[in-house]
C-alpha cells in the first residue's frame, strides 16, 4: 500500500535504530473516549446530580456488555465539563475497549447513556459520538542512534547529528516545516494502519489534533543529542487501533497483516506503528539533514518507472 521509496526509508531508520539498542515502546491501555453532549432546559445542580449517579451511569452502560467486561474492558471513569460559549455540558465517557479499535461500542454506550442521563438532568440532547483525539489512548517509541552510523561522504557523525536536530527545530518553531515534516510520520504509521485494517482517518485526525494541544501545531517527534554525542528520538500519539472487529477480522489481508506482525493485541499494535513512524522520519531527517531527499528517492522512482514499462511490453 505504499511507494518503494516508503518503505525503503523506514526499513534505513530500523537499521539506524538497530545499532544503538533498537527501538524501546511503552502504551496506555486501550481506552477510548465518548461524548455526550446536551443543553440543560432547566437551572439544576449537574456536578451534584452526576457525582451522585455516575456508579449507577457506568452501571447502566455495562448492561449487555458481558463479553467486553469478561475480557477486563469497560466504562473506566465518566467526566463532565460545561462549555460557557455554547451553553452545553458535555459528558465524556472512558471506555476500555480491550483489542477492538471501539468506536461502534463507544457510540453505542454513548447513545444508551444519554436517555439515562436525559431523565436525570433536564434537557435537549446534542451529539453522542467519539472522539477521535483518544488522549489516553496513548502509544510511545524511542531510539537511540550513535554518532558513527550516520556520518557521510559529506558529513561527520557529529555534524549528522546537530543538522538532524536543527531540523527537529525547525519543525517546532516553524507550521510550514512541521506540517511536512509530520506528513513524513505518518508516512510509516498509515500504511500499517491501512494494511491492517485499521482507520488511518481516524488515526491521522487524532496525530494531528495531539500536535496542536499546546495551541501552536508541533512536530509528532522530538530529537536531540544526548551526553555522548549520539542522536536520541522519541514519538508519543494517540493511537485508536484494534485487532479484532470491523475490517481486521473480515479482510484477508488486514489477518495476514497482523499475523506477520506477530499477532499483537491492541496496545502492541499501536506501539509497533508508532515505531514505523518514527524511523520513517528518522531516515527522512537523515537524508534532509545531509545530501538531500531526491537522490534515494529519484533512483527508486525511476526502478518503478523501468518496472512499468516492462510491464507493457
Amino acid at each position: 500500500v505504499e511507494e518503494t521509496s516508503v518503505v525503503a526509508a523506514a526499513s534505513h531508520g530500523a537499521k539506524l535504530a538497530r545499532l544503538g539498542g533498537g527501538f524501546t515502546t511503552s502504551s496506555t491501555p486501550p481506552v477510548g473516549t465518548g461524548q455526550i453532549q446536551l443543553y440543560p432546559t432547566e437551572n439544576v445542580d449537574y456536578d451534584r446530580i452526576l457525582t451522585e449517579h455516575t456508579a449507577e451511569l457506568i452501571a447502566h452502560a455495562h448492561d449487555g456488555q458481558q463479553r467486553l467486561l469478561a475480557r477486563g474492558g469497560g466504562v473506566r471513569d465518566i467526566r463532565w465539563r460545561f462549555i460557557d460559549a455554547i451553553q452545553s455540558l458535555v459528558i465524556y465517557v472512558d471506555i476500555d475497549t480491550r483489542d477492538a479499535m471501539g468506536a461502534n461500542l463507544i457510540n453505542t454506550i454513548c447513545e444508551k447513556l444519554s436517555k439515562r442521563i436525559a431523565e436525570l438532568i433536564p434537557c435537549e440532547m446534542g451529539l453522542r459520538i467519539l472522539t477521535n483525539l483518544c488522549d489516553k489512548r496513548m502509544a510511545k517509541a524511542h531510539c537511540k542512534v550513535p554518532q558513527a552510523a550516520l556520518s557521510n561522504q559529506e558529513f561527520s557523525g557529529p555534524e549528522v547529528v546537530d543538522r538532524i536536530v536543527n531540523a527537529y527545530l525547525f519543525a517546532a518553531h516553524d507550521v510550514y516545516r512541521a506540517t511536512t515534516h509530520n506528513k513524513g510520520v505518518m508516512n510509516g504509521i498509515d500504511p500499517v494502519v491501512i494494511a491492517t485494517g485499521n482507520d488511518w482517518r481516524a488515526v491521522e485526525a487524532g496525530a494531528h489534533a495531539y500536535c496542536c494541544r499546546s495551541g501552536n501545531y508541533q512536530p509528532m517527534t522530538r530529537w536531540w543529542k544526548n551526553a555522548d554525542g549520539d542522536l536520541e528520538g522519541e514519538i508519543e500519539l494517540p493511537m485508536a487501533v484494534g485487532t479484532v472487529g470491523g475490517v481486521t477480522t473480515l479482510h484477508p489481508t488486514a489477518q495476514a497483516a497482523i499475523k506477520l506482525l506477530g499477532s499483537p493485541n491492541a496496545q502492541a499494535l499501536a506501539e509497533i506503528i508508532v515505531t514505523v513512524g518514527l524511523a520513517q522520519n528518522l531516515s527522512a531527517l537523515r537524508a534532509l539533514a545531509s545530501e538531500g531527499i531526491q537522490r534515494g528517492h529519484m533512483s527508486l522512482h525511476q526502478g518503478n518507472i523501468r518496472l512499468a514499462q516492462r510491464e507493457k511490453h
